[in-house]
């Protein structure tokens, strides 16, 4: 896990696989009903943050998951300790775990702002009860209301998760969600369409035709509801799925999105080191049983060459609604973004996506809602792209398992 001397990691991840259950749309690195693998859990992963050898200092530190607030009081105590031994704080960073409503006791909120959490991020999904009961989340609408109103008492920072696009969500629905993210007061705000993805229950029902998404006008529609409603509140759209207030920006996933190294650990995590990135096992039985008999957990592992990783930047750094600082690239890559997708920008400024002026280039209006085919251009989409691309979206997703 040692990083070169000229590339010092600014975050780190660490993964924390445990839920009370598995949503119907989850795909991600977690187990429910296995509370009793908690205690190898922290021994193995305490193992591998000491192959470290020495605490490595950071700007962000981010717990997610899996749900770390699902932790009993001592296990989480236990957990934070490491955090906070292997990877200290600098001064003025940001701390963030990620947290369930229904998980959330005075006693872990003590816990967490004691440890130096200063950023809640909170699961809800939705004030609808119908929804979450779609989404086969274990909280009720009120118990969303009563956590946020805690972790506000308790943080400096709350981030509040929502998904639209949810299979017999009405466009009246999402609106509802919106103002009530605003009334609740947060600072921060990740929306998301509902995807089904392999690996996820709603997989399978998809499938057998049990379970019908909403159709893309409507999501569509939904999205640029977020997009007008969050703005007109004063939140700033800074990122695709994210808005802030000013000031409260999720400064570890900028480091995902603006390609910049990051530390992890724990099943299913990446890390991002001198250009090489590394993948633990998703299996949370191989995670435990390779750590514990003193094997690495890295499942795969992807060294793309400069140009690649260059071309890389470049795209998920223009998921950023300020877009990506030419000069900023140079620095960065040693290369111009003509070099390395000039061919890809221009024809993607021509038909509407992209734009550039003073030294940026930026996704458009509509480029916006075709973010991912922008992406999948400037990747040049064969198959070895394709494959890191996956890898990519594997390091840069925010979890909403919550």
């Amino acid at each position: 896990m040692d990083d070169p001397p000229q590339a010092v990691p600014p975050a780190a991840y660490i993964h924390v696989p445990f839920c009370a259950r598995r949503c119907g749309y989850c795909n991600f690195t977690v187990i429910a009903g296995r509370d009793d693998w908690i205690g190898r859990y922290l021994g193995a992963l305490e193992r591998e943050l000491g192959w470290l050898e020495t605490p490595r200092p950071v700007e962000t530190v981010f717990l997610g998951g899996g749900t770390p607030t699902h932790l009993a009081v001592d296990q989480l105590a236990r957990l934070l300790a490491l955090a906070g031994r292997w990877f200290p704080l600098e001064p003025g960073g940001e701390y963030s775990a990620e947290a369930n409503p229904s998980d959330l006791t005075a006693e872990k909120l003590a816990r967490l702002g004691a440890a130096g959490v200063n950023r809640i991020s909170i699961g809800g999904q939705s004030f609808d009860a119908k929804k979450l009961r779609t989404l086969e989340r274990d909280h009720s609408p009120r118990d969303l209301v009563r956590s946020v109103e805690a972790a506000r008492k308790t943080f400096p920072s709350v981030s509040l998760d929502l998904i639209f696009g949810v299979p017999g969500e009405a466009f009246t629905m999402w609106e509802r969600d919106l103002k009530m993210a605003i009334d609740a007061g947060v600072d921060h705000i990740s929306v998301y369409g509902l995807t089904i993805e392999k690996g996820s229950a709603f997989f399978g029902r998809a499938l057998r035709g049990a379970l019908a998404p909403v159709g893309e006008s409507l999501e569509v529609d939904m999205y640029e509801a977020a997009r007008e409603t969050l703005t007109a509140a004063g939140f700033e759209h800074y990122e695709i799925s994210n808005y802030a207030h000013p000031g409260y920006r999720c400064r570890h996933n900028e480091v995902y999105w603006l390609g910049e190294p990051y530390y992890a650990a724990g099943p299913g995590a990446t890390r991002y080191l001198g250009g090489r990135r590394e993948m633990n096992h998703r299996s949370v039985t191989t995670y435990l049983r390779r750590v514990l008999a003193g094997i690495s957990p890295v499942a795969e592992i992807d060294e793309a060459p400069p140009e690649e990783r260059a071309r890389e930047r470049l795209a998920f750094g223009l998921r950023m609604l300020d877009g990506m600082d030419e000069s900023w690239f140079v620095e960065k890559t040693g290369k111009t973004v003509d070099e390395v997708a000039g061919g890809a920008l221009d024809e993607l400024i021509t038909l509407g996506l992209l734009y550039r002026r003073d030294g940026r280039v930026r996704l458009t209006r509509r480029g916006v809602l075709l973010a991912d085919s922008v992406m999948g251009r400037i990747l040049r989409d064969d198959t070895e792209s394709a494959r890191r691309r996956s890898v990519a979206r594997q390091a840069r997703r925010r979890s909403v398992a919550g």
